[in-house]
């Protein structure tokens, strides 16, 4: 009878080995089956079609003259940049970069037509759709908002050129860029003096904000800011020689006063909404040097015509 209960017992636990092996075999076919059509690649087409395009971003609407406190219809230029960076068969993937705002899109080629018709994802209330047409490097076609109440203009049309970004440390303002600070005018108090009645009268006058020329001459990707440098620049000055940094790492900026600095060069291409992992040690550590500086710093202001 022993003899017997062990044997019994030894075919059992046989048993239960056999079932778990085979409970082993269905799930590891199954995880093949997985692996296998995780494993599918979807292939890629126009790879030569991949890359940034940027330019001119541009729609009509209601524009505010200060100066003779009057409304009027206008065009707005931003610059756009569109990232293409996958086109399979059926589907588009990229982004777009304005202002500051980087958002997803896909859609779709037409290899007939060579157009592309790409949406954004329409959770923003600034989303919309692209219709454009790739022609060589260049491309052109409008974007229409998906809610157009919004929007100040519902439809922008654009004219972009494929540009290779590329970060170069040396990149810096033209010496002939405009470097009045039109985003922001401020108002004060002024006296004027009639030299024949000796009469004076108070008056007030707005004025902008104005850089001085140090901002072509300090660079701080290239070199180690000190305090002595900067004590006496003016406020706008440090902001340029800052935001330099990171218009060369391809920064799309939110302040039109910044973008209006930038994309009077041939060399900024906003590529991202941010670049701070991009920053070298030394760019951060320029970077933190200013902003310390520029909560105290005061400004230059000056009367200026449009």
């Amino acid at each position: 009878m022993k003899i017997l209960k062990f044997t019994l017992a030894s075919l059992l636990i046989v048993s239960l080995a056999s079932c778990k092996k085979e409970g082993n075999t269905t799930a590891t076919s199954k995880d093949s089956l997985i692996a296998k059509k995780d494993s599918v690649v979807v292939p890629e087409v126009h790879q030569e079609f991949y890359g940034i395009y940027t330019g001119e971003f541009s729609g009509k609407e209601m524009m505010h003259d200060s100066e003779v406190d009057e409304d009027y219809e206008g065009i707005n230029i931003k610059r756009l940049s569109l990232k293409i960076n996958k086109i399979t068969k059926d589907s588009v993937y990229g982004q777009s970069i304005v202002n500051g705002t980087q958002r997803p899109f896909r859609g779709i080629f037409n290899e007939n037509s060579n157009s592309f018709t790409l949406d954004e994802p329409g959770n923003d209330k600034t989303d919309g759709r692209f219709e454009i047409k790739l022609n060589n490097d260049s491309i052109t076609g409008k974007w229409t908002a998906f809610n157009k109440s919004a929007v100040k203009a519902a439809t922008k049309n654009l004219k972009l050129i494929k540009k290779e970004f590329v970060y170069n440390p040396n990149f810096m303002l033209d010496e002939n860029s405009d470097l009045i600070d039109w985003e922001n005018p401020k108002d004060f108090k002024e006296k004027y003096t009639d030299e024949e009645t000796g009469k004076t009268e108070i008056y007030t006058t707005s004025k902008n904000r104005v850089a001085s020329d140090a901002v072509f001459k300090i660079n701080a990707s290239k070199q180690k800011l000190t305090e002595k440098e900067l004590k006496n620049l003016r406020k706008l000055d440090m902001e340029i020689i800052k935001n330099s940094v990171f218009a060369r790492h391809g920064y799309s900026f939110k302040k039109q006063t910044y973008r209006n600095f930038f994309e009077q060069t041939d060399w900024y291409i906003p590529v991202s909404n941010n670049v701070d992992s991009e920053l070298s040690p030394m760019e951060k550590e320029n970077v933190a040097l200013l902003n310390r500086f520029i909560k105290y710093a005061e400004d230059k202001y000056d009367s200026f015509g449009r």
